[in-house]
């Protein structure tokens, strides 16, 4: 059994661990406010302009004059899957979840027999990801010296994808992110993003008529469209980040209370028997005199 010494020492580090996790928990609550608030403004945004590119898309058809990113190169051999994570851990299985819907695909288009090609945004999917795919592992976006995320950064990683299927690289680009719903609900969400997937918008074709053509206008907008749905991803991966580690750091406070109140216990009960101890042998002392 641990000495009183050793209970004492143990009991108070768990209250200094409870004092961080504590204190972590305080921090996230107070970003996650501002990222679910970011992340629910940009939806309207992007709903409507998914809208918008449906209709035009749904207006193109499979011509042979629309764009490539919506047309697509004709094959389906090699794609490149982005993993966006984050930059720290302490988020419960926020990272996790998102790697394992990254790695089962990964398995099932390999099993397929395609070319797969990963590209990581954030580090700790890149940590996960490299024990199984290093070899597949093409490129790494550092968003560590980030403190907030801005447009500027999705257009950043759009540049760098669109530029890789204009080259030829890969023929299809799915994104995987995490959705946030709620703090405790937080969802892995893999997105098609090239060759560009719409639900048809049967309503925004029927009322508007488009000068230029329909083909130009999707040829300047699609870029643009990619670099929107990478800052959507952006904001609800923050949003979904500081929501996991908010419950992660709840619940860990939460156990480092429970273990101070166990070890408190088992502190109180070795003090006293110490002390019955003593008292007997003071006595049976006595006793003897």
């Amino acid at each position: 059994m641990p000495s009183l010494k050793d209970l004492k020492n143990k009991i108070a580090s768990i209250k200094n661990t409870r004092k961080i996790t504590k204190a972590m928990q305080m921090v996230s609550a107070a970003k996650l406010r501002r990222a679910q608030e970011a992340a629910e403004a940009a939806r309207p945004y992007a709903e409507r302009m998914n809208a918008v590119m449906g209709g035009l898309a749904a207006s193109v058809g499979g011509s042979a004059s629309a764009p490539k990113l919506l047309a697509g190169t004709g094959s389906d051999q090699v794609h490149l899957l982005v993993v966006m994570t984050s930059e720290r851990g302490l988020a419960g299985g926020f990272n996790s979840n998102i790697v394992k819907l990254a790695r089962a695909r990964a398995n099932e288009l390999l099993a397929a027999g395609k070319t797969v090609k990963i590209l990581t945004v954030g580090k700790k999917g890149r940590e996960q990801l490299r024990r199984d795919f290093a070899a597949n592992m093409v490129g790494h976006v550092d968003l560590s010296e980030v403190k907030r995320v801005g447009y500027a950064n999705a257009q950043a990683i759009a540049r760098d994808v669109l530029a890789r299927f204009a080259a030829g690289e890969c023929d299809v680009v799915t994104i995987f992110f995490s959705r946030f719903q709620s703090v405790i609900a937080q969802i892995p969400t893999a997105q098609q993003i090239i060759p560009a997937a719409y639900e048809a918008g049967a309503a925004t074709s029927a009322l508007y008529d488009y000068e230029p053509s329909e083909e130009a206008i999707l040829a300047d907008l699609l870029p643009r469209a990619v670099a929107t749905q990478f800052f959507t991803a952006l904001l609800e991966n923050g949003a979904s980040e500081q929501g996991a580690r908010m419950s992660a750091m709840d619940n860990a406070t939460r156990n480092a209370g429970d273990m101070i109140s166990k070890y408190t216990t088992i502190y109180n009960r070795s003090r006293q028997a110490a002390i019955t101890t003593e008292l007997i042998e003071i006595i049976a002392g006595a006793e003897a005199l």
